[in-house]
């Protein structure tokens, strides 16, 4: 999240003057999209191509808060601004014990949820891993050969995933997790989906994390995820959001916090 382009808080009073909106702040961190909070909601202005996506993305939101899953509801739209309800809580800092079995109770659910799912692209599909890669192997050849199997992986379709459940797209009450930021989410293997959310949440590599993320998740899981398989998957998931860092931030820097996964 972050802000690129102005908004002050007239003009969304202006936009969405079917709500009450008496505050406007803007976030600081990301670059991605233009993003500013509000007491009870969030505005959004999506700084790339999304084409049908947001349709997707509307239905699938409204779904899975049907289902009673913590998720944000996208209210209205203008003059390309978005209006999503904003959850509460906080971004968790430490990770604990019971952020690891809450987010092993929402993604459980959600994935029973979101199993019948169609979707014309596969989630690694969307990033077009052998371009990507070509275009970095003249300045960084080492990470070029050392993430370029990522181009050669089969991806299962279980069902729709998230693909990016980092500490920084959720927010805890106590155990009660809420999760955002679906847009970029695609069909996909349900231990991928995991593995990166365990990137995120295990990132010293903690067997007692992992093993009480299994055995809570599979309790209520479309599709019990083994152990074997999920450590796969946290390989190519730490490789594929090194690679996305380095070629967001055209330096490694940021992709050496996961070198300790690779």
């Amino acid at each position: 999240m972050g802000v690129q382009r102005k908004l002050s808080l007239q003009k969304a009073q202006q936009l969405f003057c079917d709500f009450e909106i008496e505050t406007l702040t803007p976030t600081k961190d990301g670059v991605m999209d233009t993003t500013y909070l509000s007491k009870y909601y969030v505005l959004k202005y999506y700084e790339r191509e999304i084409g049908e996506k947001i349709s997707h993305d509307t239905k699938l939101l409204e779904r899975l808060s049907q289902a009673r899953l913590n998720t944000p509801r996208h209210l209205a739209q203008n003059q390309g601004w978005h209006l999503y309800t904003r959850l509460q809580g906080e971004t968790p800092k430490n990770t604990q014990l019971y952020h690891i079995q809450s987010l092993a109770r929402f993604m459980a659910k959600m994935h029973q949820e979101t199993s019948q799912y169609h979707c014309s692209t596969l989630f690694l599909e969307q990033y077009q891993l052998k371009k990507t890669l070509s275009s970095l192997k003249k300045e960084f050849f080492y990470y070029y050969k050392k993430f370029q199997t990522l181009q050669n992986i089969k991806e299962q379709n279980d069902g729709f995933i998230h693909g990016d459940i980092f500490c920084d797209n959720t927010l805890f009450e106590g155990e009660k997790i809420a999760v955002f930021d679906f847009i970029d989410g695609a069909c996909g293997a349900f231990s991928f989906d995991i593995a990166v959310a365990l990137v995120a949440f295990n990132p010293h590599k903690r067997h007692s994390f992992t093993q009480l993320f299994l055995n809570t998740y599979n309790q209520k899981a479309p599709k019990k995820i083994q152990k074997k398989e999920l450590l796969a998957q946290i390989k190519i998931a730490a490789k594929l959001y090194a690679l996305l860092r380095i070629q967001k931030h055209k330096t490694t820097t940021k992709a050496q916090q996961l070198a300790n996964l690779w």
